[in-house]
């Protein structure tokens, strides 16, 4: 098929790269172009100056941004993928934003007679280079037929939630999980220390029982040994939080844990850890005296 790729981060260099190497033929766009030919001199393909250039012709465009202001820009703005992309195709966005915006955009490509699909990713910069992500996807059930093959390509799961903005409001519930459970760990490994246990060995025993999950599995040793130079930053978790905690002022829903962490992480921050993984909560409790 012929596609288009804008925005190549950490997680959409990698995404695109699984799409060339499933022969597709790709044409990218990034904000900074030495990004983008350096994945043309990597992957092959082509880049293009402009989101709507890179989405002209294209049957499928795929973006991974930073936030709601980029994807209106990406999406809508002057040169935005809209304005190159013709009927009947269809604009997948990958940015975790608001369920806010994805009802905007998907309005105004519906006007366009495009399709529009709101498909947050989950599994953060090693899912996107093993092809292992899980998306969640809002949008029209005949343009996530059409869109469920080429995003399989970098996923393990794609899974239609419901209309426009269901894709961003669980991956909400997504970044909420996970906030609660970071905090849980880390207060469980600086008991376990402060106890005198030894907490690889801790950890090697709850993870048998219910306590198991995918942070204790993937962070907890990390954790121990103070390593948070890799993963998912506490500035991309604070940006996911806050959207989550606007959603919830709309909603009506009660979120006091994550709120709470949500301040512990704006501690981190403060103390010039925005670019640590974000579990480096643990941090805040064991610098404690």
């Amino acid at each position: 098929m012929k596609l288009a790729f804008l925005g190549l981060g950490v997680m959409g260099f990698p995404m695109a790269g699984h799409l060339a190497r499933a022969g597709h033929d790709v044409a990218v766009y990034n904000r900074s172009p030495a990004k983008a030919a350096k994945w043309v001199e990597t992957h092959g393909g082509r880049s293009v100056p402009t989101p709507a250039g890179a989405a002209a012709g294209a049957e499928l465009v795929m973006m991974c941004v930073g936030n709601d202001d980029d994807v209106r820009a990406v999406a809508t703005g002057r040169d935005g993928a809209l304005s190159g992309m013709a009927k009947g195709a269809i604009l997948v966005d990958h940015t975790t934003a608001s369920a806010e915006v994805a009802r905007e955009v998907f309005a105004v490509a519906q006007a366009k007679g495009i399709g529009f699909l709101d498909a947050p990713v989950s599994g953060g910069q090693a899912g996107a280079e093993n092809g292992k992500l899980t998306i969640m996807v809002g949008g029209e059930p005949d343009a996530f037929a059409r869109a469920e093959a080429v995003l399989a390509t970098y996923a393990r799961a794609v899974t239609l939630m419901g209309t426009a903005g269901s894709g961003q409001l669980t991956k909400m519930v997504n970044q909420i999980c996970i906030a609660g459970l970071v905090e849980a760990l880390s207060e469980g490994i600086h008991f376990a220390m402060r106890a005198g246990l030894d907490p690889e060995r801790v950890l090697d025993v709850i993870s048998k029982g219910a306590a198991q999950s995918w942070q204790m599995e993937n962070r907890g040793k990390t954790m121990i040994a103070g390593k948070f130079d890799f993963g998912f930053a506490v500035d991309w978790m604070r940006k996911d939080l806050a959207i989550c905690l606007a959603e919830a002022r709309r909603n009506g829903a009660m979120l006091p844990v994550t709120a709470i962490v949500d301040q512990f992480y704006a501690q981190l921050q403060a103390r010039g850890g925005g670019r640590a993984d974000t579990s480096s909560l643990i941090r805040l409790l064991n610098e404690t005296r």
